[in-house]
């Protein structure tokens, strides 16, 4: 599994116009499920995503986590992040899980983020063509494996 973050004053994510999900300061992760991913992988992941510490502390260093801070998580799915780009001028796509596995492991990611942080977990609609906005605070945007 893996997520692309980004730290962000702002994201939203829309499909066909209407927005389904959108967040104040906070962080934007792009989600890939890979084949092989299940629950092991889906808890690491909201540990991380949750504890990962790219927030200013006082003193202007990152150290403080989306748990400390408080701030909103939008998870958006995104199978073309696990694509297979080592050759060639085209993505391979058979580095990502199946449309039903994968979606089964995002709503758990999901599913698991609330359960942990209540204040605020947003979702783009799996499989949906989706307009994802976003202002990156920095930039600051790290890839996190699981």
């Amino acid at each position: 599994m893996l997520s692309l973050i980004q730290r962000v004053t702002h994201a939203g994510v829309s499909v066909e116009g209407d927005t389904v999900g959108e967040i104040g300061p906070g962080l934007l992760a792009l989600v890939g499920i890979e084949p092989g991913d299940g629950e092991p992988q889906a808890r690491r992941m909201a540990e991380r995503l949750l504890g990962y510490r790219v927030f200013a502390d006082d003193a202007g260093r990152m150290n403080r986590s989306l748990a400390d801070t408080g701030g909103g998580l939008l998870l958006v799915s995104q199978f073309t992040l696990a694509a297979d780009t080592r050759s060639g001028m085209r993505p391979g796509f058979g580095t990502a899980a199946a449309p039903a596995e994968a979606e089964r492991i995002f709503s758990l990611l999901a599913t698991i983020c609330r359960e942990k942080h209540p204040k605020g977990v947003e979702t783009g609609r799996f499989g949906a063509h989706m307009k994802v906005s976003l202002v990156n605070d920095g930039p600051v945007t790290f890839l996190l494996r699981a």
